[in-house]
């Protein structure tokens, strides 16, 4: 099959010819129709974040079930399915407590390079190749473990069924799931990419206000403002926190950072009213630290948290912002921006870097 390989860090991916091998017991072979470009892959590529190298990228995808390995009984060859790169084990604590955004299993899973049980199904020339995140959808199939699958309803293109498996759950459930009941209430979202949007239509649903989008491209801001926000701040151009008190005399209860830039997570503690949260989406490169003053958090009652995947268990999430999508509720068709071949992925992440509208999406199976 064809897949995007990256081979070494800071390379541009190649497209080769490998060997996948069937799914073994659990697992789940995928004919992979859409792959959203995310700025979490750009951080491996980049070697902001590390995975084991060569590589086939690619966590936010969608597709159909062509095989299954002994045991499955969840889905069945034909099946519609979003690719999840966050699967729950069911029996760590964290699952059973119900966190399964921390899965134990799935943290192992994403540092080793392949699947639930370690080992890969990839190889080029019988040299081994890693699976990133257990998902590897830049490339024509994809064999996952069933845990990382999420049937898809008719109505759903797979162009959506991809990205909501990353960027719309992670960035929806920072409102719903992290931050929870906030009518009324003011958000600002710091960064304007798919998450951020997501984040926007999340705050939509919850019935925040206002809802502040912040970002320095102006055509990203339009778009955020088209999706229900109803103040937008040019970061570039504007003092944020001057903007935003006269937005929020007092400060805002909400603030999502879905960049994960130092500079940006500390202005959003400082536009925090007393009492509000600062909920961290966005990733940095290993080893990024950002401060806080103490006496801020103790005398303010200022908080920071953290959110990954949404704080959210997908198997119940993802359903939902399905049926919100077919609903109308939740316009995720605006999301979507340019569509790639597999041979132009290189552009497609060199648009993302540029700050350009809109989810990039790769369609495997597209030749031009």
């Amino acid at each position: 099959m064809k897949a995007a390989l990256l081979e070494n860090v800071g390379t541009p991916l190649v497209v080769r010819e490998l060997t996948l091998d069937e799914p073994h017991e659990g697992e789940v072979l995928v004919r992979v129709e859409a792959a959203g470009v995310c700025h979490s892959d750009q951080h491996y590529l980049a070697g902001d974040l590390r995975c084991p190298l060569p590589v086939v990228p690619g966590h936010e995808g969608a597709g159909v079930v062509e095989a299954v390995g002994p045991g499955v009984t969840r889905v069945a060859p034909g099946d519609r399915v979003c690719l999840m790169w966050r699967p729950r084990c069911g029996q760590c604590r964290n699952c059973l407590v119900g966190r399964p955004a921390l899965c134990e299993a799935a943290g192992i899973q994403a540092s080793s390079g392949g699947l639930l049980d370690g080992t890969s199904r990839l190889s080029s020339a019988g040299a081994k190749v890693h699976h990133l995140l257990g998902v590897s959808c830049f490339a024509e199939y994809s064999v996952v473990s069933e845990r990382a699958v999420v049937p898809v309803p008719e109505g759903v293109p797979a162009e959506i069924a991809a990205i909501a498996g990353c960027a719309v759950i992670t960035g929806v459930g920072a409102v719903l799931n992290a931050i929870g009941r906030c009518a009324g209430d003011g958000i600002v979202i710091f960064g304007a990419g798919g998450v951020g949007l997501s984040s926007v239509l999340g705050a939509v649903l919850a019935g925040a206000n206002p809802i502040v989008a912040v970002d320095v491209v102006p055509e990203r801001l339009e778009m955020a403002a088209s999706l229900g926000a109803t103040h937008t701040v040019n970061a570039a151009r504007d003092d944020v926190a001057d903007a935003l008190h006269t937005i929020r005399p007092g400060g805002m209860e909400w603030a999502i950072e879905a960049i994960g830039r130092p500079a940006t997570l500390e202005t959003a503690v400082d536009v925090l009213r007393p009492g509000g949260t600062l909920v961290a989406v966005g990733l940095g490169a290993v080893g990024t630290t950002f401060s806080v003053p103490i006496n801020v958090l103790v005398q303010r009652e200022k908080r920071v948290v953290g959110s990954l995947y949404g704080s959210a268990n997908p198997l119940v999430d993802l359903p939902r912002l399905f049926e919100l999508y077919l609903a109308g509720r939740l316009p995720l068709d605006a999301l979507v921006g340019r569509r790639y071949t597999l041979d132009h992925i290189n552009e497609a992440f060199a648009d993302l870097t540029s700050g350009s509208v809109g989810r990039g999406v790769v369609l495997p199976w597209e030749s031009q």
